[in-house]
């Protein structure tokens, strides 16, 4: 196992303080439109998965999260273990620092969402719904961190 180091030249991350508290500057090659998108729609992200947490929380259960549950083939005493699980990852995604470690969370949780609802023949968006919300929380990201184009380049051709 290797280590790149934040001065290595041939780093995705060279020239990063790493460990070092850093202004909130906008980083280098992002648009402050850009960065203004990713931050929105992290934000959603996080609001849609808190509710999704409390709707889990509360007592007594809500009748559609009971409904769904059934409906899934889960028992409701799994309720409370599901939702610390999301909330912890949600949490971690909110924070600047650890946010790619959330939404690698994130994606692990929603993927675990469309295997449930392809096993329980649920219908096409419900099953596709997941996937949507982790194509949103990884363009929030990239959107907010343009370091990570250089672990996941997109190329556009033609120009």
């Amino acid at each position: 196992m290797s280590h790149v180091s934040a001065t290595d030249p041939s780093s995705p991350f060279a020239g990063s303080s790493a460990g070092v508290a850093t202004s909130p500057a906008r980083p280098r090659g992002i648009s402050r439109g850009q960065q203004w998108t990713g931050r929105i729609l992290s934000g959603l992200v996080v609001l849609f998965m808190l509710f999704d947490v409390v709707g889990k929380l509360i007592r007594p259960v809500p009748a559609p999260v009971a409904a769904a549950f059934a409906r899934l083939g889960f028992p409701l005493s799994l309720a409370t273990s599901i939702a610390i699980l999301l909330l912890v990852s949600t949490i971690a995604y909110a924070i600047p620092r650890i946010a790619v470690l959330g939404a690698v969370l994130l994606t692990g949780y929603l993927g675990g969402a469309v295997a449930i609802h392809l096993r329980a023949g649920s219908s096409t968006f419900e099953t596709v719904f997941p996937v949507i919300f982790g194509v949103i929380a990884w363009t929030g990201i990239l959107l907010r961190e343009p370091r990570l184009l250089q672990l996941f380049p997109l190329r556009c051709t033609g120009r």
